[in-house]
């Protein structure tokens, strides 16, 4: 019987956020700055990541609304979006949150924040975006296998 949604029973920027919440408890117990002394250049990169990453999730969120199809990963989807950030990846919202979340280490100058990254984008891929892509597969069948034979799922 087809899955009603993908069965995400959270919200997926949770996983940013308790990443980064546990980087910052690390550091306060065991500091481990990214750089000795900020610079122009760590604060200038991390704004840049943190503007680019939420105007790239507004793109997503728009072009979602636009097409009345289910935003939450607990939400059915009506369609394949293919328009918008979705011609050149299948998961512009999570990307968004990846490089907000780079540029937010680079601006505290928290290490632990991105030795953590690579365990939060797992349990991302697995808790989220399987679930998200084996439901998507049972919903459209032969149209999303060709979607994703056209668009990346990260870049």
């Amino acid at each position: 019987m087809p899955h009603k949604s993908p069965g995400v029973h959270f919200p997926p920027p949770l996983l940013y956020v308790l990443g980064f919440a546990l980087a910052w408890l690390l550091h306060r117990r065991w500091p481990l700055p990214l750089v000795q002394e900020r610079s122009t250049l760590t604060v200038t990169g991390g704004w840049l990541l943190i503007t680019a990453g939420l105007v790239l999730l507004a793109a997503g969120l728009i072009t979602f609304v636009r097409h009345r199809t289910g935003i939450y990963p607990n939400q059915p989807a009506k369609m394949i979006v293919q328009s918008g950030p979705y011609r050149f990846t299948r998961n512009p919202m999570y990307l968004a949150l990846t490089m907000s979340y780079l540029g937010i280490a680079l601006l505290t100058n928290l290490l632990w924040a991105l030795l953590l990254l690579p365990f939060v984008m797992l349990v991302l891929q697995v808790a989220v975006i399987q679930r998200e892509e084996r439901y998507l597969q049972e919903a459209f069948g032969t149209a999303y296998q060709e979607y994703c034979q056209r668009v990346r799922r990260w870049l």
